[in-house]
């Protein structure tokens, strides 16, 4: 997708994140694992450099979550992307259940060389502890309760519900640290803030709405036309602002006069989207 013109910076670290950055970095040396849940419509965005500085060479595990409203495509390249770099990643779906039982094998593949350490000091267990990170609203407490099979943590869809850290035991080897949703400081990359808004993991009222929806179709424009033209039954060739006036008009979001209520189609586009009846995609690709 060709640069999208904005001169917009995005800023959205409450004070708790600050915090919990110091927090993590001191409970580092009390984990022996890192799982990091990113969201797979936007891996990129959803990766937060500034845990880089905290997880330093501790054993990690990436889970691509919500693959059920990324582009499976996309996704599969991703995975190779990831395996290229020789990090150990999964795409999954906690609510459909989607490569859910893979999980816990895959956290003892990330945990291969710590075992066999232990094992040359003659320590037989497999007893992992395992930090949860990731940015807001990725799916890190529902992650935490699929594991225990328990409400073991709050589960809200809004972002920066988690303020504290929190111990939670799957089962006798296996036990998980929450973490609150953390963000970097600022985004140098106002498309960062922009696909982080439109997968709803930031606050929306952060960026302006109709510049958001403005991005949206110009990216559906580009990457999935198909899904315009069956959902909105409106020609694509069109500048977005037409196009936003023609949806809202096949809609029948109209005030008296026949003027288009841009407000509302506006609102419907960005609910479409998030609930999944757009269908699924990935708003990013690997870069190599």
């Amino acid at each position: 997708m060709e640069e999208f013109e904005t001169s917009k910076n995005f800023n959205w670290f409450p004070g708790h994140m600050a915090k919990a950055k110091r927090e993590m970095t001191e409970k580092m040396k009390l984990v022996d694992l890192v799982i990091e849940l990113r969201d797979a419509r936007i891996p990129y965005s959803s990766a937060n450099p500034m845990l880089e500085e905290v997880i330093s060479q501790k054993p990690r595990l990436i889970l691509l979550n919500k693959s059920s409203m990324a582009d499976p495509q996309v996704t599969s390249r991703w995975i190779s992307y990831y395996q290229k770099k020789r990090i150990l990643a999964l795409d999954i779906d906690l609510l459909s259940g989607y490569h859910t039982s893979y999980i816990l094998k895959y956290c003892h593949l990330a945990l291969m060389d710590v075992f066999a350490k232990r094992e040359e000091k003659k320590i037989t267990s497999h007893q992992i502890k395992a930090m949860v990170v990731g940015i807001p609203n990725v799916g890190k407490s529902t992650f935490i309760n699929f594991l225990a099979r328990r409400k073991a943590t709050q589960v809200q869809d809004r972002p920066g519900v988690t303020k504290k850290q929190t111990w939670i035991k799957v089962d006798e080897d296996t036990f998980l640290l929450d973490t609150p949703g953390v963000l970097w400081p600022k985004f140098e990359d106002a498309t960062m803030g922009i696909h982080l808004a439109l997968s709803n993991s930031i606050k929306e009222d952060l960026i302006d709405r109709h510049f958001l929806v403005t991005y949206l179709l110009k990216f559906l424009k580009e990457f999935y036309p198909n899904t315009l033209f069956e959902r909105y039954h409106v020609d694509i060739p069109q500048e977005e602002e037409t196009l936003l006036e023609n949806i809202g008009r096949k809609r029948g979001f109209l005030f008296k006069g026949g003027i288009v209520d841009i407000e509302k189609t506006e609102t419907m586009l960005l609910n479409e989207l998030r609930t999944g009846k757009l269908g699924a995609m990935s708003f990013e690709r690997p870069k190599d």
